[in-house]
């Protein structure tokens, strides 16, 4: 007779009894030569003599029991599943509340044999490092960790830099939310038995291999964004306005190949193309010296001098154009000459003009939208307001989001809850707030 150890220490985990159909507590009992399915009974259906189908009450048995000693003397096998279990459950080091869940042992034994046995031991720190190695091996880390020079921003719940990182938690080094987050419902019914079809146990087998595949897409979309650094999305943004608007474009473009090749291969070859970019344009310089005649790099500072104050006498041979194309409006006129006026003082002049509207009152002019970055994002209704409220796209987008998200998670929204989660002018927020309700994006409460 030997003495295994249990299914666990919630009786509902284990087979009923095979005679009395009674939740088996341990020590109960196991047939030896019965299979491949257990054969448990109790132990009152065993002193009985119970026989059933092939079951025979003479055949050699095992008695199923938890209650020896493992690792050291004190703890049971039983109440070393039930540490794991509740440093599993309760994370390591909150030792009070593994005590409490145990209820057999206090917060310093549990502390105590913990590291004792399962973090200080050469036995199984070893096991675990082989198990960790294969388990590399075949999928890639879960937690997605910063590098320890980092400091992790830890933003509050459903703000902006928090949706910007995906939901990323710092302190426990996963998101909260997984790609394809609710995979695991199509497993949570499936339960394999001995009286099952070939046809339906093959089909359980196959949604198991569906939901492989599906862990082992959120173990690569994991690594992507490991390895290229995209949990911090600003200060990847930062990195990139690093390089000149050429090169940025350049990224914007072979940023989707980047999950192709690895982070090393990638970063260098937009290194490459922004040296190459930086050599063409001093080949470019240099090709202007010599077209120049300089030969020398002290005859090329007095040259960028002259041409600078070159370029400052032509422009100022053209205020004469500029005067005769305003002289006919003296509102236009008066508006250059306080340009012309603020040029001189060396002051930056506003590019924007003034206009008069039929009531009296000043209005700025529509907002001009070219160049400006997500303005391919939008629709012609939403560039429409943006040109009208003066707003640049990548503001507008950023509040259209921060709104749809509120209105989702109340399902509708106020106009005071829109002015209170958008610290902007109350008339520009009412205007979007109308925008997003006459175009159907949210509704009010």
């Amino acid at each position: 007779m030997d003495r295994l150890a249990s299914f666990g220490n919630d009786p509902f985990d284990k087979p009923p009894c095979r005679g009395c159909s009674s939740y088996l507590t341990e020590p109960y009992i196991k047939c030896a030569e019965c299979g491949p399915s257990p054969f448990l009974l109790c132990l009152q259906c065993f002193t009985k003599g119970f026989e059933h189908k092939k079951h025979e009450s003479d055949h050699k048995y095992e008695i199923m029991t938890s209650d020896f000693p493992v690792l050291e003397p004190g703890w049971t096998a039983q109440e070393e599943m039930a540490l794991l279990e509740a440093v599993m459950d309760c994370g390591f080091g909150n030792w009070q509340d593994v005590a409490y869940q145990m209820r057999t042992k206090t917060k310093e034994e549990c502390e105590s044999h913990y590291m004792k046995n399962f973090i200080n031991n050469p036995l199984f720190s070893s096991t675990l490092l082989s198990l960790r190695k294969t388990k590399d091996s075949r999928f890639a880390e879960g937690a997605i960790p910063f590098k320890p020079t980092d400091d992790p921003p830890r933003p509050t719940f459903d703000s902006v830099l928090s949706r910007d990182m995906a939901g990323y938690m710092p302190a426990r080094a996963d998101f909260m939310e997984e790609f394809d987050n609710y995979a695991e419902w199509d497993l949570k019914d499936i339960d394999f038995v001995d009286d099952d079809s070939d046809i339906l146990r093959a089909l359980k087998l196959s949604v198991v291999d569906i939901y492989h595949s599906r862990l082992k897409e959120r173990q690569r979309r994991k690594k992507i964004i490991r390895d290229h650094g995209l949990i911090n999305l600003r200060k990847f943004q930062m990195l990139e306005r690093c390089y000149p608007k050429e090169v940025q474009e350049l990224y914007d473009v072979m940023r989707r190949f980047a999950r192709v090749v690895g982070p090393i291969e990638h970063d260098k070859f937009i290194e490459s193309h922004a040296l190459e970019f930086e050599l063409r344009r001093e080949i470019r310089r240099l090709q202007e010296y010599r077209k120049a005649g300089i030969k020398s790099f002290c005859s090329a500072k007095v040259y960028e001098r002259v041409k600078r104050m070159r370029d400052e006498e032509r422009r100022k041979r053209t205020m004469l154009c500029d005067v005769l194309q305003y002289i006919q409006d003296g509102r236009a006129c008066q508006q250059w000459l306080s340009k012309q006026a603020a040029i001189d003082a060396g002051i930056t002049p506003a590019v924007t003009t003034i206009t008069v509207s039929a009531t009296g009152r000043r209005s700025a002019p529509p907002l001009n939208l070219t160049g400006l970055p997500g303005t391919e994002k939008l629709n012609e209704r939403e560039k429409e307001l943006c040109q009208v409220v003066r707003l640049v796209p990548g503001a507008y987008l950023e509040y259209k989001q921060a709104l749809l998200n509120e209105c989702r998670r109340q399902g509708g929204l106020r106009l005071a809850q829109a002015r209170a989660l958008i610290k902007i002018d109350v008339n520009k927020t009412r205007k979007i707030y109308d925008f997003l309700i006459k175009e159907g994006y949210i509704t009010k409460a």
